[in-house]
């Protein structure tokens, strides 16, 4: 396929898309990045090989999935021109990635309980790590927010048709990585240890 050909539109399209998969690639490589640098540091004499993940973290994986979920069933209603299924589905996926942030802090309040903080003479590595990992990924989940809120605003502006959903499906793309993303990151903490 020839990038240059077809229509300004198109072209576009091509463009926008190309810049979110550069920003995706760019980011999983900072994660790979992070968790490479776990294993690595895994050799230390200070690493916990006990380590207890907060159950907030679990809790907070099935929100976040079942936020991709309905952000799916955002995506088919608005291929049916299904306006009021689509706001409530793009609401509830808001609704679920603020939950998803606030069991977040629940597990680092969790991480605390235990006797770990990020810094200071109390701090460990392994969960210095698990702070640095997550806060950049909650980080990022913000972003992703921030996106979902302008595709709900547009979506209740009547922006979006089944013809013209571009701005719903990079947000979804990005929304999705984001629940890969940490979907890998807890699996990687639960069993590298």
């Amino acid at each position: 396929m020839d990038l240059t050909q077809g229509t300004p539109k198109e072209k576009n399209i091509r463009a926008k898309k190309m810049m979110l998969w550069f920003g995706i690639i760019s980011l999983l490589m900072a994660f790979a990045g992070w968790t490479s640098a776990f294993i690595v540091s895994s050799s230390r004499k200070d690493w916990l090989n006990d380590l207890e993940l907060p159950s907030a973290f679990f809790y907070s994986t099935a929100i976040i999935i079942l936020s991709s979920l309905t952000y799916i069933a955002a995506l088919k209603a608005r291929k049916k021109d299904q306006h009021s299924p689509t706001t409530m589905f793009l609401a509830i996926t808001l609704v679920l990635g603020l939950v998803f942030i606030a069991l977040q802090f629940l597990g680092f309040s969790q991480i605390v309980d235990q006797g770990y903080y990020f810094t200071g003479p109390t701090s460990n590595i392994t969960m210095s790590y698990i702070y640095l990992i997550a806060m950049v990924h909650v980080v990022h989940v913000v972003a992703g927010l921030i996106s979902l809120l302008v595709v709900v605003i547009n979506q209740v502006r009547n922006k979006y048709s089944s013809s013209n959903m571009l701005g719903m499906e990079l947000g979804a793309t990005f929304w999705h990585f984001l629940d890969l993303l940490w979907v890998y990151l807890i699996l990687f903490f639960y069993f590298f240890k």
